[in-house]
């Protein structure tokens, strides 16, 4: 019975998934030169960031705030702030979080942004 529902659990989830299964996802970091909160999440998230599932669903992709946007991506209003954390599928906007006020809020937010994107599964498969 346990593998049974592990499969259907698995199953469910690749559905749920298969809609950005082949979409270009990743996660843009704005940033700039001197940006402490920038230096900060440097510090305490960049190490692991490719580690977790976030960080192998959408790989960082670092732009200058100064510099041109790339013209392969759109933001849905203009960057202000530094950091600024875009999630991107297929180089347009999903969602994003302005400033970086610790570890902790920062997995918690970009957690609930992949959920509500449909890029990750909850730990508790609801």
């Amino acid at each position: 019975m346990i593998r049974i529902r592990a499969f259907l659990f698995a199953f469910v989830a690749l559905i749920t998934l298969s809609g950005h299964a082949m979409a270009d996802v990743s996660l843009i970091m704005v940033e700039e030169k001197g940006c402490v909160w920038c230096a900060r999440w440097n510090e305490e998230i960049a190490p692991i960031y490719p580690k977790t599932q976030a960080g192998k669903t959408a790989p960082l992709r670092r732009i200058d705030i100064k510099a041109e946007t790339p013209s392969d991506l759109s933001f849905k209003r203009s960057l202000r702030f530094t950091p600024t954390f875009v999630l991107m599928v297929d180089g347009k906007e999903i969602s994003r979080v302005e400033g970086y006020p610790g570890e902790d809020f920062f997995w918690g937010v970009l957690e609930k942004m992949m959920f509500d994107a449909k890029l990750m599964v909850p730990p508790n498969g609801s």
